[in-house]
């Protein structure tokens, strides 16, 4: 793993052939560098921003995306994501897992994926318990019509209940299903669907101040439009495909192009990990 931006006085030695620094040298990093490189802003207190409501003690949360994509765009190939992955992109996926209080995933997703609850991690123990937070996150399942098996074991056997959110309007006996299954449903819209600011602003509600979505495309199609997406980490992976796939985002096009900027830039095996916040 090597740093590329921001630039350094380790990282400008190094690309002009002097003697890389610990920071800069082509190497697999820890989990505890991994953590420092992706740690979420301290929660500070709510802009006046009508996308946001106070979490705890009024403090925003942070929704932050990760996502993966090939040089020709391609999110998924032959419906997952796991094909143009690798192994570093894998330890990011984990780190910043470690570092949620809730991952948020769209329903389909759950299915193509084979979701499972998050596990408690070892090397995340002394530092979620200094953040205040429990063992592992929480997983959110954002779906309207609820057409989910609750037999699985990310609502049967979770270290924490599956969340489930929907709309006021669901089908009662879906969300009987869901809360007899041990799952907690969360309202977050008023009709069938959900809406995304309104589901933010339910999580923070619940003290879940550290958002990770995982998409699907669609899902995180509705994040962008709606304008609570603070956060992109996109993995680039060295591979193209070609084909159809859907790209990371999906859904009706913003009125206007939000405006992301760099915050960092990281290399291994030919994969580029970026992280982009809003401005």
């Amino acid at each position: 793993m090597r740093r590329l931006f921001p630039v350094t006085d380790e990282t400008a030695a190094t690309a002009s052939g002097g003697a890389p620094g610990a920071g800069t040298a082509d190497r697999e990093w820890g989990l505890g560098e991994l953590a420092a490189a992706y740690a979420y802003p301290t929660p500070g207190p709510d802009a006046a921003d009508a996308t946001r409501a106070p979490g705890p003690a009024g403090k925003r949360p942070w929704l932050r995306a990760n996502m993966v994509s090939t040089l020709d765009g391609a999110a998924q190939h032959e419906g997952r994501s796991q094909p143009i992955s690798g192994a570093a992109d894998m330890r990011i996926f984990g780190t910043l897992r470690g570092l949620a209080d809730v991952v948020v995933v769209g329903a389909e997703t759950v299915r193509q994926e084979g979701y499972r609850p998050a596990r408690a991690r070892e090397d995340f123990a002394a530092l979620r318990q200094a953040a205040g937070q429990g063992p592992a996150p929480a997983i959110a399942v954002v779906s309207a019509s609820l057409d989910l098996d609750f037999s699985l074991p990310l609502f049967t056997s979770p270290l924490l209940p599956t969340l489930v959110l929907t709309g006021a309007a669901a089908a009662p006996d879906r969300v009987a299903a869901a809360e007899k299954a041990g799952a907690r449903v969360v309202i977050a819209g008023d009709g069938t669907g959900v809406d995304p600011a309104r589901a933010v602003r339910a999580l923070a509600g619940l003290g879940m101040l550290r958002l990770l979505t995982e998409g699907g495309p669609r899902l995180l199609g509705q994040f962008v439009t709606a304008g609570v997406l603070d956060e992109l980490c996109l993995t680039v992976s060295p591979m193209l495909t070609a084909g159809d796939a859907q790209r990371i985002a999906g859904g009706p096009p913003v009125a206007v192009p939000q405006r992301f900027e760099l915050m960092s830039l990281l290399e291994e095996a030919g994969f580029l990990f970026s992280r982009y916040r809003r401005l």
